[in-house]
């Protein structure tokens, strides 16, 4: 199953839709409870990642569901191009760059300034300046000449893991967000001239 596609802005235009959809989604798969709570906690955070990006900032919402070995495997997408105007872009960069990297703190502000990143077209350089970015990046060989890159949470949290001494405040990040508590896994996709968050939660 796959809902509408939902368009939300940077002024969360277009929230009440996407969680009307999750409704939808939710009431269609029968899943009741704790379980559709989660679907819906899930949707907010979604849609709260293209919060401030830039004021008249696009992207699209939807939810899909497929079944898996372990159960029915549901993925909240949120999608963006890289194709912003002249003005976007100033806007973005003057974001971006405050010195304060306020943003890059909590699981969503990384996950939001990937997004950033992403849609400004940053170098390579940008990138892995940032240890909690290599530590949930890696390579996905599509085909022989194109590689794909991924940020992920599990990858994240497993590195998170591995380095209790030197990762405190990541571990306490990720004890505090409802993304990392709640979801399976979160992929980011940082290539094709596309920005892509997929949260995906198994029931």
């Amino acid at each position: 199953m796959k809902t509408d596609l939902i368009s939300i802005y940077g002024d969360l235009k277009g929230q009440s839709a996407a969680m009307l959809e999750a409704e939808h989604f939710t009431e269609y798969l029968g899943l009741t409870g704790k379980n559709a709570m989660h679907i819906r906690l899930l949707t907010e955070e979604a849609v709260s990642l293209v919060h401030g990006i830039i004021p008249n900032f696009k992207g699209d919402f939807w939810i899909e569901s497929e079944k898996s070995e372990k159960g029915i495997l549901c993925r909240i997408c949120v999608s963006a191009n890289a194709d912003v105007s002249d003005g976007q872009e100033e806007k973005l960069l003057a974001v971006s760059t405050s010195g304060k990297n306020e943003d890059a703190k909590g699981i969503m502000g990384k996950i939001r300034q990937i997004l950033r990143w992403s849609i400004q077209h940053t170098d390579d350089e940008q990138f892995v300046k940032q240890s909690w970015f290599e530590m949930g990046c890696y390579a996905s060989h599509t085909t022989p000449s194109a590689v794909d890159r991924y940020w992920t949470l599990s990858n994240y949290r497993s590195n998170v893991a591995e380095n209790t001494e030197m990762c405190r405040e990541e571990r306490d990040e990720l004890e505090k967000s409802i993304i990392a508590k709640l979801s399976d896994e979160v992929k980011v996709s940082i290539c094709g001239g596309k920005a892509e968050v997929i949260i995906e939660k198994c029931f």
